[in-house]
């Protein structure tokens, strides 16, 4: 159900703020962004479902659409559903932990989400969407900010964890995912209850939402 119209205006004036932010290269925290910020986000005040995941990646700053690379392909084949279905704002929400791409380390990877976005856009973006039900934390950085003491000391225990997490939120609900990056294809393949359990259940919980 839609959010009263007062509050949705309230959440597109906040996410025209969010993308004209500069605070990581105006105010940083630590080394300034290296490059023009283009922050990247999809809030809805109608989705149930919340996709929190890490930072944009190369292409997506390009693109200036969340998820448009193989990650993106590797997530909505998760999720079991289309491109279509996956930019609609009346299915999903997607915040990222940092909005910008935060550049790569010396060995080609990502750097770390920006330290300053979720302090400053995060708890009021939430507040602004309480119709959300379902919160899918893609990796540690999502997990550590939505999980709180539920989150376990690694990515694997917390995801393994991940009926008793189910089970012991209230709404919204929380399940914990990998990053779908190419990078952890083998740790797909040392963990196949991954696959043959929380998948089949995740995908059930997706239809649920948006059919």
């Amino acid at each position: 159900m839609d959010n009263p119209p007062d509050m949705r205006q309230a959440l597109e004036r906040l996410t025209e703020r969010v993308r004209a932010c500069r605070i990581c290269v105006d105010e940083p925290h630590g080394r300034p962004l290296p490059h023009e910020p283009r922050p990247v986000l999809q809030p809805s005040s109608a989705a149930r479902i919340l996709l929190a995941g890490q930072a944009p990646g190369t292409k997506v700053h390009v693109s200036g659409m969340p998820f448009t690379d193989a990650s993106g392909d590797r997530l909505r084949n998760w999720l079991g559903v289309s491109a279509q279905e996956f930019y609609d704002t009346e299915k999903f929400a997607i915040v990222p932990m940092g909005f910008c791409f935060p550049g790569q380390d010396a060995k080609g990877g990502d750097l770390p989400p920006r330290r300053e976005c979720a302090p400053a856009w995060r708890p009021d973006l939430m507040a602004l969407m309480p119709q959300i039900d379902l919160v899918l934390t893609i990796g540690g950085y999502a997990q550590a900010w939505h999980m709180g003491t539920a989150r376990l000391p690694s990515l694997t225990e917390t995801v393994r964890n991940w009926r008793a997490i189910w089970d012991g939120t209230a709404v919204p609900k929380v399940l914990p995912l990998p990053h779908p990056s190419w990078r952890n294809t083998g740790w797909l393949k040392k963990n196949p209850w991954f696959e043959m359990d929380l998948l089949p259940f995740l995908r059930s919980e997706i239809r649920y939402r948006i059919d």
